[in-house]
């Protein structure tokens, strides 16, 4: 889509160098999906902690000890499935 913007040479000069762009057409286009990216983000961030009766997610480290206490507490009950 074809469209006349004003833009300030100094701000897009700047922008493009920051951006590495080839062309002015390149920096608006970066530019506008950095914006909807960091838009996106923001309401993604805003929903973090919003869901009251969520459980907590194991990660690696925990899951791996708990894995590990498993393995320790039913060692032998997982070996005979192992085989």
């Amino acid at each position: 889509m074809r469209m006349t913007l004003q833009i300030d040479k100094a701000l897009l000069k700047a922008a493009r160098e920051a951006c590495g762009a080839a062309t002015d057409e390149e920096t608006v286009r970066r530019g506008l999906e950095t914006l909807l990216r960091d838009a996106a983000y923001q309401r993604i961030r805003q929903l973090r902690g919003s869901e009251a009766g969520a459980k907590d997610t194991l990660r690696r480290k925990k899951l791996a000890e708990a894995q590990k206490t498993a393995h320790e507490r039913y060692g032998k009950a997982f070996q005979r499935l192992a085989e």
